[in-house]
């Protein structure tokens, strides 16, 4: 498979570039990183490419690559690619050092974040981000596209926050495109904005702030800690939805009024269901 490539430009562009007929207008950022991970002859997973460009910084550490970011953003009109390629029989964990926040830029545009995976026979990803806030005024999308082999599992989490404290949020949409052996897994969308009189009705977010989801995709193996809770209590928690996909896959879907309380709904109603993602790791 081709290395994820690096694409944009690594800076913000000064007003004067578009008058000098630059490449990005005024104040905004196009960026990519780019992970791989592959299986090393003594069977570990190794990493031979690991790069970035500013705001999408990343990391290595024992357990996990983290996203750390380079600078604030991201900021209305910027454009920010991450590739993971994990290849046959390598794991990897992507995680991200703190909340991101999409703040609003002086145009007025969308912010978009696309990250594109592909996960070979017999690999594992889990991409464990921490909440995205979307700030009033803001307008941000993230366009996520995972592709998996035959054999692969997928751990995969995405929250929401609309609104710093005291501020109604933005606009957001978020997009997961999963295929699994060639075949459509999950295709799922959500646009939720704090200034929309139907966001917080009992159709999408019933008067919560904060929203999110959990997709394990892959072969069946036992849950991360079959005892905290069973599949009866998952069924009838608060503000939390699991569904089966037409394939190895289970979605969990929860709302809250505040981010712990939205990991703990998420977790738990995971744990007890038959998943394609491995038991050793912490989650949380």
């Amino acid at each position: 498979m081709p290395t994820p490539p690096l694409t944009g430009t690594p800076h913000r562009a000064r007003p004067s570039d578009e008058t000098r007929g630059g490449r990005y207008p005024r104040n905004r950022v196009a960026a990519g990183a780019a992970i791989v991970a592959e299986v090393a002859a003594d069977g570990k997973t190794r990493l031979p490419v690991l790069r970035s460009q500013a705001p999408l910084v990343l990391r290595r550490t024992p357990g996990a690559v983290y996203l750390v970011g380079g600078a604030a953003g991201p900021i209305g009109g910027d454009r920010l690619d991450l590739g993971i390629e994990v290849r046959d029989g390598a794991a990897l964990t992507v995680r991200t050092a703190a909340a991101a926040v999409a703040l609003p830029g002086p145009d007025g545009l969308e912010s978009v974040l696309t990250v594109t995976a592909t996960v070979g026979a017999g690999a594992r990803l889990e991409y464990l981000p921490e909440p995205l806030v979307v700030a009033a005024g803001a307008r941000h999308a993230t366009d996520i596209r995972v592709t998996l082999a035959e054999g692969a599992s997928l751990l995969l989490r995405d929250e929401l926050i609309l609104g710093r404290h005291g501020e109604p949020g933005g606009s957001s949409c978020t997009r997961l495109r999963v295929d699994y052996a060639g075949r459509p897994l999950l295709r799922q969308s959500l646009e939720v904005s704090g200034t929309d009189a139907d966001s917080p009705g009992p159709a999408i977010l019933a008067g919560y702030r904060c929203v999110g989801s959990l997709l394990m995709a892959g072969p069946p193996v036992a849950a991360t800690d079959p005892a905290r809770t069973s599949d009866s209590e998952a069924g009838t928690m608060p503000a939390v939805a699991v569904m089966r996909l037409a394939g190895p896959g289970i979605l969990v879907t929860a709302l809250a009024g505040d981010t712990v309380t939205l990991r703990q709904r998420l977790h738990a109603a995971c744990a007890g269901q038959s998943t394609g993602t491995s038991p050793r790791r912490n989650w949380m």
